[in-house]
């Protein structure tokens, strides 16, 4: 048996930046362990497997170690695969997800993500934590009540730009990953995301990093619409607005390869 695959390189208007993933459509679901295998094989950050159900689809993610609950960059890269090479022809995707139902809407300025925004909490600021960092951060904010990523916040994007966390280091101390922001020198605010713990050391774009980054930069900012940057080493934009317990994310994908996966 033979199946598609297509790697997309979301948050990025051209090959080889933003973040890539791959993106495998199914008839029905294989097994777990099946998922999982192909998505250690793919070694990217994550894998999107989709199954259509019910005029919407079934969405899981699967790291090259294991499934996680949301995620952005491959739900856009999975709507780019439905919108530019699966024919799907109206101008909004369903997905039904563990984390809910997410939406993804296509026009002129790229594809729009509809995702749950965080709700936050100040904590203390671990300093296991900063010392895998490389850096004291000066105030960290979690979602209440959630397992959700840290958010360690800088003053200055220097700062961020300058952290070289050692990641063995940073898996011990956090049972969670680790988002570092700061306002940005040509944009609202930049960040970068770690997450050792899911067998990803630095993620390049972070879709849904920004379910946290966006309330807590729209309270402090005092604005709803924001132009956010990460400034991992390929890097990628996202506009970014929030709406009452949502966040909208608008960017675009690029198809870098696409083939079959065979011997599953």
């Amino acid at each position: 048996m033979t199946l598609p695959i297509y790697q997309v390189d979301a948050f990025a208007d051209r090959v080889f930046s933003g973040n890539p993933a791959a993106v495998m459509p199914l008839a029905d679901w294989l097994a777990d362990d099946v998922l999982q295998s192909v998505a250690m094989e793919n070694n990217l950050s994550e894998t999107a497997f989709l199954v259509e159900k019910d005029a919407a689809y079934e969405l899981r993610w699967f790291t090259p170690a294991v499934e996680v609950d949301l995620c952005g960059h491959a739900t856009l890269a999975a709507a780019h695969v439905l919108f530019e090479h699966l024919g799907y022809t109206a101008e909004e995707i369903v997905f039904h997800t563990r984390s809910g139902e997410l939406r993804v809407s296509r026009s002129g300025a790229g594809l729009t993500l509809d995702f749950p925004a965080r709700t936050l909490e100040p904590v203390n600021v671990d300093m296991d934590i900063c010392r895998a960092l490389g850096a004291m951060a000066s105030e960290a904010i979690a979602p209440a009540g959630e397992s959700g990523p840290l958010l360690c916040v800088y003053e200055f994007e220097e700062d961020v730009a300058g952290l070289s966390p050692d990641f063995a280091a940073l898996k011990a101390a956090s049972e969670r990953p680790v988002i570092a922001t700061a306002p940005g020198d040509s944009c609202d605010v930049v960040s970068r995301f770690f997450a050792p713990q899911v067998g990803i050391d630095e993620d390049p774009v972070t879709g849904s990093a920004h379910c946290s980054l966006v309330p807590y930069w729209a309270r402090r900012l005092h604005k709803d619409a924001l132009q956010c940057r990460q400034i991992s080493a390929r890097g990628g934009r996202l506009a970014c607005e929030l709406r009452g317990d949502r966040v909208f994310m608008t960017g675009t994908g690029v198809t870098f390869m696409q083939g079959e996966v065979s011997g599953v």
